[in-house]
């Protein structure tokens, strides 16, 4: 079973191809948008030994010349240190500008393995193979590439649209649970977003989800992607409309930055911004309770943490939320629900109710 999207970005466009099997068919699926044999595989000490065998047979059997870097697993990994080591082998084994860079592996492979595509030799081709729900569902699709700063989450990147996609769901059967649930926050927020159909689908299905049942990923994954793509089309440097998509991003970034990146997934940490978020929109008379319970009753449901931490103060996280790259002439911009299916953008909302929401939601 597979099946194929696309982004519609004029000269941009690219095709996203889900299904199963579909590592096995890499190199005969990359020959239409290559231009040399040169091959960069970016991946981590986890992906390289679940994964690369068969994605190297099946590029080298395709003709590719195939060189591999691995760097470590873990949001740390988005630094510079990991984006300088990938620039020293895309010179070490003569790269030009017709080569590619493949990322395989989570979101941190797809972050880093994308911008040293967009910055080498003023950008290169790249191609996605996510491994994971949350790269699968969202940071795969769209062109942000970044690493972080010590201070912030992708304070430094890039828009670099790949050049193809594959989503393999059978890579999500050797990830533990934990990530399985991080990743779905992705697919929980595109319904809260924009399509409540799929906030139902999840809803209703949400233990094949979880059991891993291949037709209704296929469905979700493909459904959210759809979603995904139709943003990204319509605003691909994130002016106005892509900003939708980081509902509950602002307070989780924020909270990944206090904690040092080490003690929640992404997708953790965005659970406990869509949480707030919520709190704090329902405080504001925008967000139905009824809505609000919905959303949180999901998400308890799905086994993800609503709360943070009790070692943080309110006051540190708001402060950390003004180092997001999302704020605006010294303004937070923050994205909340009005229903599910639908948010607003608001840039107005006074540090009190922000500290207050917070408050709330330890």
């Amino acid at each position: 079973m597979m099946k194929t999207l696309h982004v519609e970005l004029g000269d941009n466009r690219y095709p996203i191809v889900v299904g199963t099997g579909l590592l096995n068919s890499v190199g005969e699926l990359l020959t239409p948008v290559m231009k040399s044999n040169k091959v960069l595989i970016v991946s981590d000490t986890y992906v390289k030994t679940c994964y690369l065998p068969v994605v190297l047979k099946s590029l080298e059997n395709a003709g590719f010349d195939v060189r591999t870097i691995e760097v470590p697993g873990g949001e740390e990994s988005k630094s510079l240190t990991q984006f300088s080591r990938i620039q020293d082998s895309l010179v070490e084994h003569q790269l030009d500008r017709g080569s590619l860079i493949i990322a395989l592996g989570g979101g941190v492979i797809g972050d880093v393995a994308g911008f040293a595509a967009a910055v080498y030799m003023r950008g290169i081709p790249y191609v996605q193979i996510p491994t994971t729900l949350q790269a699968q569902v969202d940071a795969s699709v769209g062109g942000k590439t970044a690493i972080n700063h010590p201070k912030g989450k992708n304070l430094i990147g890039a828009f670099h649209q790949p050049k193809l996609v594959v989503i393999d769901v059978d890579t999500l059967k050797t990830l533990p649970q934990r990530d399985i649930r991080a990743g779905l926050i992705e697919v929980i927020k595109m319904g809260v977003i924009r399509d409540e159909p799929l906030f139902e689908r999840v809803e209703k299905n949400l233990e094949a989800i979880l059991n891993l049942d291949d037709t209704i990923l296929i469905e979700v994954i493909s459904q959210a992607c759809v979603n995904k793509a139709e943003i990204v089309a319509k605003d691909e440097k994130e002016s106005r409309l892509r900003m939708v998509l980081n509902y509950g991003h602002t307070f989780g970034h924020a909270l990944e930055a206090l904690t040092h990146y080490n003690r929640y997934r992404h997708g953790e940490a965005v659970s406990i911004g869509l949480n707030c978020a919520a709190q704090l929109a329902v405080n504001l008379g925008m967000f139905a309770e009824t809505d609000f319970q919905r959303q949180r009753t999901l998400l308890k449901r799905a086994r993800l943490p609503i709360t943070f931490p009790n070692d943080l103060i309110p006051e540190a996280l708001c402060d950390a939320m003004y180092l997001d790259k999302k704020t605006l002439g010294g303004k937070l911009r923050l994205i909340l629900p009005t229903r599910i299916g639908d948010v607003v953008i608001r840039d107005d909302i006074d540090d009190r109710h922000v500290l207050q929401a917070i408050a709330q939601c330890f």
